[in-house]
């Protein structure tokens, strides 16, 4: 069982930065791959970065590549999501997932097991 709770969101200008934190508490959390996913009012949910169990391997959705750096630190159980260069088409309600599985996980949510609540990231133009 691993318990997530995202921190970090809010409201930010167009061109600004936020860093999103997801927390993991319970056994083994570097034997999870980890992605962030996001869903805007009205859109589906989709997953905007991944990476596995190390932080050696990353995926990127092509609308935040080269913006958005996802990164790990496996010692403090934590995930994080770093946003440049925000823009108001990235405002969505962010969740961080946890697949069951060392190996990155990009083909979906049903990959992944256990979910944070989510944190609102509001980009104002």
């Amino acid at each position: 069982q691993v318990q997530l709770v995202e921190s970090g969101g809010g409201l930010v200008q167009a061109g600004g930065s936020l860093r999103l934190s997801c927390a993991a508490s319970g056994r083994a959390f570097s034997m999870y791959a980890m992605g962030w996913f996001r869903q805007a009012p009205g859109k589906e949910r989709e997953l905007a970065a991944a990476l596995n169990w190390s932080g050696g391997r990353t995926y990127y959705i092509e609308s935040v590549q080269g913006r958005f750096t996802i990164s790990r630190d496996n010692a403090k159980n934590t995930v994080y999501l770093q946003m440049n260069s925000l823009k108001p088409e990235d405002t969505a309600v962010y969740s961080c997932a946890a697949a069951p599985r060392p190996l990155i996980a990009t083909g979906g949510a049903h990959e992944y097991r256990y979910w944070g609540q989510g944190t609102q990231v509001t980009v104002s133009s």
